[in-house]
């Protein structure tokens, strides 16, 4: 079953300084700045870890911190990691698109990332407590394979990652559990992209990490539409059980946030948004979401994730119990 939903309802407001961060801002010669990671350090500071594409089309990763996550940035002088091929072959073509989870059982940083090998992309997590040294554990996931997180603890003694594997099947979202965040298996299918002319057919990834909220851990993924004039990714909604993550209690039928904006519309790859991290305020209500712009620029959109809670309850589905009912099989 479809339910129309209202379109004109907005959950997120972009932020008037936008785009926030820029090639402009950078203190070493770049060619484009998006898709980063963020998080708050236990002082209150908001630390972006920014996809930095260089100008021969590899990308690393930089950091820029700022007292209130809107302005002042301090970028890290020098790339902070770089891809390393030599001990991590699979970092051949660069490494991109980080997701940063906290971690409390081991007081670390977890670094979800796509390593870009000759196979393709494929997921590698690193460890840090400071943003200055790191611990790479490698590739976890192999390609085709990218858009993934880590939830921050772990259920029945394993680690959840989220992860975006290209199958047979198609571009889906599935969930892995891990003992060591090593080895990693019991692989089940979390969310699939519809088919045909939805605006999430064929393509899905995850967007920042999963939220964890009293309701469930409220997910924001990207879809991506083919169209005469290329690819439109655009943003949508839904909630996993908190206690088993792998079930899908929700999902919204209409986007929610897409490119509009000059700076999301036109650039290196044009109308895309895509968000790989998020703060919340201090009130634990407002949602900071921060995006890749058309892969140039970094910008900033505001929510409430009570608001959008709301907005799922009333407008989302309760997922199908088979892919039938997307695929039309």
């Amino acid at each position: 079953m479809t339910t129309l939903n209202n379109h004109h309802v907005v959950l997120f407001e972009r932020d008037p300084n936008n785009p926030i961060l820029t090639v402009a801002h950078w203190p070493y010669p770049v060619n484009s700045v998006f898709n980063p990671a963020a998080t708050r350090l236990h002082d209150g500071t908001t630390l972006l870890l920014c996809r930095v594409e260089d100008r021969r089309g590899l990308s690393h990763f930089c950091v820029a911190r700022s007292a209130n996550g809107v302005d002042g940035w301090q970028i890290d002088p020098r790339p902070t990691l770089l891809p390393d091929p030599e001990r991590y072959p699979e970092e051949l073509w660069g490494i991109e698109d980080p997701r940063i989870t906290y971690v409390p059982e081991l007081g670390k940083y977890a670094i979800v990332y796509t390593s870009y090998s000759r196979s393709g992309p494929g997921v590698s997590l690193a460890l840090t407590e400071d943003f200055r040294t790191f611990e790479r554990y490698g590739v976890v996931m192999p390609p085709e394979d990218k858009d993934a997180a880590l939830l921050p603890r772990k259920y029945n003694g394993r680690w959840v990652l989220l992860h975006r594997p290209i199958t047979v099947l198609g571009a889906h979202i599935w969930v892995s559990y891990s003992p060591d965040l090593r080895h990693w298996g019991s692989h089940k299918m979390v969310l699939q992209a519809r088919r045909g002319a939805w605006w999430d057919a064929n393509k899905i990834g995850l967007g920042p990490p999963p939220i964890e909220t009293p309701e469930g851990w409220l997910v924001i993924y990207h879809g991506v539409r083919q169209t005469p004039g290329g690819c439109l990714y655009r943003l949508g909604l839904a909630l996993l059980d908190l206690d088993k993550p792998e079930r899908c209690l929700l999902r919204g039928d209409s986007w929610i946030f897409g490119p509009e904006a000059l700076y999301e519309r036109e650039g290196d790859v044009d109308n895309v948004v895509f968000p790989c991290g998020y703060t919340v305020g201090d009130d634990g209500d407002t949602l900071n979401l921060y995006y890749g712009a058309a892969d140039t620029c970094i910008a900033l959109a505001r929510g409430s994730i009570r608001t959008i809670l709301d907005w799922l309850k009333r407008y989302g589905q309760p997922t199908v119990s088979s892919a039938e009912e997307y695929t039309g099989n």
